[in-house]
């Protein structure tokens, strides 16, 4: 197999799951270059429906390079309402023209703003919030620059035979599967979660969830205030120094930490203004400093590290030839949303079953048709491993983490139960390499389900440094 870029590594992200040379190339040219539209799932009620039962007003909005959570800062400023009033099912990438729904509570339709690279459509009423993940997938239309389009059409071909890891089916021509496909290729990548989950420039949330995780808070804060990156400025890679030197002495001056660390580094002061104000002698005294940063945050430490662990459990199996499209004896599978739109391959990992032996090659029949998913833990209190040798592997990733899951019995936004996540992804891809004008450039048009990331597949085709994708 091939091996990841180091950076990836860093994350768990050990394989290539195609052998091919890359295309390289350039993403996000311009912001039309990649496009996201979500696939939802809310219907609303007519606007002219019961305010008092339909309180809240769904929205459409196509946004031309606005972060999500700046986008609705603006507009809550512009309504004259708190930003908590205002709701969304998934934060996009802002380098991009996105197309995604929002909730405004107690709006009147009326006194929608007009805002720059911003178009608003009002699309009725809804008798509550969107939550986070209330949509199915997302749909993505992404070119790519600069690139040599010469390889495209064999990872596809690959990509398309992971379906059906046996010999014969990898051996199949790149015209008998193009012919085929009519266009679109049902294609397979490990369901990694990508590099941006861990922080793009400075992969470090997971870091700080495994030390909370095995109790040390500590270790924790330090390692995400100080713990300098060679990618971050000079002035913030300082002022992380300083803090690793003050807490190898025995009588660190938290003031001056504070002090030295750059304005915009909000999370960073907060914490060492907690230290300053409130102390370091204990473990407490450390969780209380975490704790000053939001909720979600918490939160994301947390998941971050169970992210990681994923990530290294899809490796594992990869590194020990165990299959990611079909389950072996012990598999925890889980079978796909029947509510999913067309097309789009959604694991429900509310509904699982163990693949025995006895069971083993009907579940592998389920999967070959998109109708079930072989899944690994994002490890919880309520985690209940596998068995035979999926189980193996999965103790074993935790054993050298140090981890099991009682350890996310944990205080306060940190505890978290866990579930279950696919270790494949699976999507129809439309590949044109036939652009006019345009003969290093290429498009790819594809849907995945929520919380699959658009990069785990982009990364086959370009083979590039995440951080260019």
């Amino acid at each position: 197999m091939r091996e990841a870029h180091p950076l990836e590594r860093r994350v768990g992200i050990e394989y290539y799951f195609s052998d091919a040379d890359g295309t390289g190339g350039r993403l996000r040219t311009t912001p039309e270059d990649f496009r996201v539209r979500e696939l939802e799932t809310m219907e609303p009620e007519p606007l002219a429906a019961d305010a008092g039962d339909y309180p809240h007003l769904l929205v459409r909005a196509e946004l031309r390079q606005w972060d999500t959570n700046d986008f609705a800062h603006r507009l809550s400023n512009a309504l004259g309402i708190s930003r908590e009033r205002v709701s969304w099912a998934g934060t996009k990438d802002k380098h991009a023209v996105t197309t995604q729904l929002f909730t405004l509570s107690d709006v009147d339709p009326d006194d929608l703003p007009e805002i720059d690279d911003a178009d608003v459509e009002v699309l009725g009423r809804v008798g509550r919030t969107l939550h986070f993940g209330d949509l199915a997938g997302n749909a993505f239309e992404i070119r790519v620059r600069d690139a040599d389009v010469t390889p495209v059409e064999g990872i596809t071909a690959e990509l398309h035979a992971r379906l059906q890891e046996a010999a014969d089916e990898r051996q199949r021509s790149v015209a008998d599967v193009f012919t085929e496909a009519d266009g679109c290729v049902d294609v397979a990548v490990p369901n990694y979660f990508g590099h941006q989950r861990f922080g793009s420039r400075r992969p470090v949330t997971h870091e700080v969830g495994l030390c909370v995780a095995r109790g040390e808070w500590r270790e924790a804060v330090l390692t995400y205030v100080g713990n300098p990156f060679d990618a971050e400025p000079e002035a913030t890679q300082a002022a992380r120094a300083f803090v690793d030197e003050q807490a190898a002495t025995t009588d660190p001056d938290w003031q001056a930490a504070l002090d030295r660390m750059p304005g915009a580094l909000r999370f960073e002061r907060a914490m060492l203004h907690r230290l300053h104000e409130d102390g370091d002698e204990t473990a407490e005294d450390w969780r209380h400093a975490l704790e000053a940063v939001p909720q979600n945050l918490q939160r994301l430490f947390v998941n971050a590290a169970q992210s990681y662990a994923f990530n290294r459990i899809v490796s594992e199996r990869l590194s020990r030839g165990l299959p990611l499209s079909e389950p072996v004896a012990g598999d925890v599978v889980c079978f796909a949303d029947t509510d999913a739109p067309e097309g789009l391959y959604r694991p429900d990992t509310d509904r699982t079953q163990t693949a025995t032996e006895r069971r083993v090659d009907v579940m592998g029949r389920h999967c070959e048709r998109g109708r079930a998913f072989v899944t690994a833990p994002l490890v919880g209190t309520e985690t209940d491993l596998a068995e035979g040798e999926p189980g193996d592997v999965e103790r074993a990733v935790l054993d050298d983490l140090g981890l099991e899951p009682s350890d996310f019995d944990l205080p306060g936004e940190f505890h978290s139960t866990g579930t279950r996540r696919a270790v494949l992804l699976r999507t129809c891809v439309d590949v044109d390499t036939d652009l006019e004008d345009s003969e290093d450039t290429y498009d790819l048009s594809f849907s995945l389900p929520s919380g699959s990331y658009a990069t785990v597949l982009l990364r086959e085709y370009l083979k590039t440094s995440p951080t260019e994708l």
